[in-house]
């Protein structure tokens, strides 16, 4: 089983940028595709972004599209997510995950492993 720690969250004006990142440990890292998700009080939790295994496909919710960049680096077990013109609408504790399964899954019932999540804050 892979184990996911957060971190790089906090709090940013909007129009300002943060990257969190995800450190994997106790498996092998380049088996699992990573996605990030991220949740709101009060809302359901909501894909965000995924890589696939080798870091050549991703994919991207329409929401953070061409605002968002998820990459990995399996050298170093370690997945980001480049956050950029933030808005407050994108405040939230983002969680990442990982699957065994193929390709960029963006449905949180095909992840099975999840960090604790870091809390990103985007002030107005």
């Amino acid at each position: 089983q892979v184990q996911l720690v957060e971190s790089g969250g906090g709090l940013v004006q909007a129009g300002g940028s943060l990257r969190p990142s995800c450190a994997a440990s106790g498996s092998t890292f380049s088996s699992y595709a990573m996605g990030w998700f991220r949740q709101a009080p009060g809302k359901e939790r909501e894909f965000v972004a995924a890589i696939s295994r080798g870091g050549i496909d991703t994919y991207y919710a329409d929401s953070v599209k061409g605002r968002f960049t998820i990459s990995r680096d399996n050298a170093k077990n370690t997945v980001f997510l480049q956050m950029n013109s933030l808005k407050p609408e994108d405040t939230a504790v983002y969680y990442c995950a990982g699957t065994l399964r193929l390709g960029v899954p963006s449905n949180r019932n095909l992840y099975a492993y999840w960090g604790q999540g870091t809390q990103v804050t985007v002030s107005s």
